[in-house]
């Protein structure tokens, strides 16, 4: 960004709008701008009024308050080239009187005024002024910041602070920082390191935690700490071939040998299967972080803003690449894009910009997408080069019934060994994956009152009192079935 700035104030662009969240970051960016051209910079926020920044001076007589004062000095100017540098201007763009002022602005062009605000100013405004993206920090630059944040604790602290990390440790906490601004990230590592007096390796599973407590705030993209391995999923045994053919691609190394990135799968199937668990597992393989796009926070009641959410959600998954993207019943976030919907349009648009993305984005970002519901789908998505395949998830069989109760039994603490698991395995056809997992709770709040151990008698006498999905819409599964037959590739 630090060219870009640069280059557009040369020019003589009189309004550059900036929106980001990192303050921190364009206000460094700002002063370098003008430090290396030159020229006096005035800053101005409503709590702050106006003053002069660069070079250091105390005569503009603008207190703290309405944006109107300020661009009222602004317009005063004499002709002279300057800068500035106007913080949170949106909300006073309300007042007409602002926005004619910022129109007069343009037109005489004698200024370049940078206004930085954490939401898209109006459309009226956007117009007259030439944007600019603030990126977020890279792998590179998110080492320095490891690296200067302990030295800075180190010299304040009056306890021992050591550190123990190899370069590939530092490596990896860059990273697992990726997507946050360098405020951010500082405060991620500062805490790492107060939560024991030490940087190593260690730390990292703390960077994460904390991480995914600032992304909470994001609203639509979700950290989801990944506890599972391929091991823990029953089935799936052609889903997870495909998957670890492909472990490793999203490395420099790939692209290399000539590789092309892996785009991501679309998992199709009956409800309770796994195929959220999938996600999970990808990640955890692949050891990259997954992140959650939340569909429901996407859709909000002013115009342009759902779609303004969505860009910002997909450009962040990409600062924090490689990531696996995992999109959770898409059908039902997008799902009046395949019919005409009372929406105005807004779906479709919404849908349009997520294929573009997908179909043109580079970055090392698998995605994974589950449905359940294939009627809901737009065939645009089904096409080739959104997804590199498209799995059909059904009923585990027999065998795969089998894994699951160990698995879940083993989770409980259970002894899969004191158990007829064929014999369960048998009584449980068309139980999907979340149903004999709740057998297996089931039974065991059956045992638990009467200071019994689970037993074999326990989850039949649950069994024949569970009425699976499979049955209770047993119409919907067979129609599921028959369309994804030549359609799909089976995942077990």
């Amino acid at each position: 960004m630090h060219a870009q700035l640069q280059l557009l104030i040369q020019a003589g662009n009189p309004l550059i709008s900036v929106v980001s969240h990192d303050e921190e970051g364009v206000t460094e960016v700002v002063h370098w701008s003008a430090e290396r051209l030159g020229l006096p910079l005035f800053e101005w926020s409503i709590t702050t009024g106006m003053f002069q920044k660069l070079p250091a001076h105390a005569d503009v007589d603008v207190k703290p308050g309405k944006a109107v004062h300020a661009l009222n000095y602004i317009l005063q100017n004499p002709g002279k080239k300057e800068i500035y540098f106007l913080r949170d201007l949106g909300p006073h763009l309300k007042d007409a009187y602002v926005q004619r002022q910022l129109r007069e602005i343009h037109l005489k062009r004698r200024v370049s005024v940078v206004m930085l605000d954490a939401e898209p100013l109006t459309e009226a405004i956007r117009r007259l002024a030439v944007s600019v993206e603030m990126p977020l920090p890279t792998a590179e630059e998110l080492e320095k910041v490891i690296g200067e944040t302990f030295r800075d604790i180190q010299h304040k602290s009056y306890e021992e602070i050591t550190a123990s990390v190899s370069r590939k440790d530092i490596e990896q906490m860059a990273q697992t920082l990726r997507g946050l601004t360098k405020g951010e990230a500082a405060r991620v590592v500062a805490a790492a390191v107060y939560d024991d007096n030490a940087l190593t390796p260690k730390d990292l599973p703390r960077m994460v935690e904390y991480k995914r407590n600032l992304l909470k705030s994001a609203g639509c993209l979700e950290t989801i700490a990944v506890n599972v391995t391929p091991d823990e999923i029953g089935g799936l045994d052609n889903l997870k071939l495909w998957l670890a053919k492909r472990r490793g691609a999203t490395t420099a190394r790939a692209r290399e040998y000539g590789l092309d990135q892996p785009r991501g799968i679309l998992l199709l199937g009956v409800q309770g299967c796994g195929k959220s668990l999938c996600a999970k597992v990808v990640a955890a393989d692949w050891q990259i972080p997954l992140l959650r796009l939340d569909p429901g926070v996407l859709y909000q009641k002013y115009i342009g803003e759902s779609e303004t959410r969505l860009r910002e959600a997909l450009a962040q998954a990409q600062a924090m690449a490689p990531v696996v993207l995992w999109i959770d019943e898409i059908e039902k976030a997008f799902a009046s894009a395949a019919s005409t919907s009372s929406d105005g349009g807004l779906s479709q648009r919404m849908f349009g910009t997520l294929l573009s993305w997908m179909q043109d984005h580079r970055s090392p970002i698998f995605i994974v997408a589950t449905a359940n519901d294939i009627e809901a789908l737009p065939p645009e998505l089904m096409r080739k080069g959104r997804f590199d395949e498209v799995f059909f998830v059904d009923l585990p069989d027999a065998a795969a019934r089998r894994k699951i109760l160990e698995i879940h039994l083993r989770r409980r603490r259970r002894d899969p060994g004191r158990f007829a698991l064929d014999r369960i395995a048998a009584a449980t056809e068309g139980f999907s994956g979340a149903e004999l997992e709740q057998l297996i709770v089931s039974a065991m709040y059956s045992a638990f009152p009467r200071n019994e151990e689970v037993t074999d008698a326990h989850l039949l006498a649950e069994r024949e009192t569970t009425k699976p999905l499979s049955t209770l819409m047993r119409e919907r599964v067979v129609q599921l079935r028959e369309w994804a037959k030549d359609r799909c590739v089976p995942a077990d």
